[in-house]
């Protein structure tokens, strides 16, 4: 009887422990993100990144985004695409603009797991601002402003993060305003 109890409890610990954890992750676009799913399996249920979703599959990069990674993902949101000159989306999911389109979403992307608190330490290491190489081999800049993480990019444009520390599996995904633009 005392070894059921115990392990009841232990089950009603480990449950616990889940639901904690799964709450510990932010809501996006109206869908829960858990920490056990990939980049793509949770950004898929997220009503604010359907055009993000539509371009990564017209990019081919839905099999390299479920892999181990890890992977820090800068992700812009529906509104953030709406941002960019009309037509533009509708033009860079042509199959003749692949290569484009890649390019601007791996531009998006850091090798390695990043969180607020590493990317914090980084721009505290560099005195202010932190230097980021995307996995698209160009440069991304983050810095606070008060207590926003601001992105910038080669281009001069800038986004700040909306929403921080969405752990996934494979990986982070930090929601941002604006579309980055690499050179």
């Amino acid at each position: 009887m005392k070894r059921i109890f115990l392990f009841a409890a232990v089950v009603v610990a480990m449950a616990c422990s889940t639901q904690v954890k799964a709450q510990k992750n932010p809501m996006v676009g109206g869908a829960a993100m858990y920490p056990t799913k990939d980049i793509v399996d949770n950004a898929v249920n997220s009503k604010d990144h359907t055009t993000l979703v539509a371009a990564v599959k017209a990019a081919g990069l839905v099999e390299t985004l479920k892999s181990a990674g890890p992977f820090t993902v800068f992700a812009p949101t529906n509104e953030a695409f709406d941002k960019l000159p009309k037509g533009t989306v509708g033009n860079l999911v042509k199959p003749e603009n692949k290569a484009t389109l890649t390019k601007i979403l791996t531009y998006h992307v850091v090798a390695g797991k990043m969180g607020s608190k590493e990317i914090a330490a980084a721009i505290k290491a560099g005195g202010g601002k932190a230097e980021l190489t995307t996995v698209e081999g160009g440069k991304l800049w983050a810095w606070m402003e008060g207590k926003n993480l601001m992105l910038k990019d080669e281009k001069g444009g800038m986004a700040k993060v909306t929403i921080k520390d969405v752990f996934q599996k494979n990986g982070v995904i930090h929601v941002i305003d604006t579309v980055l633009m690499p050179k």
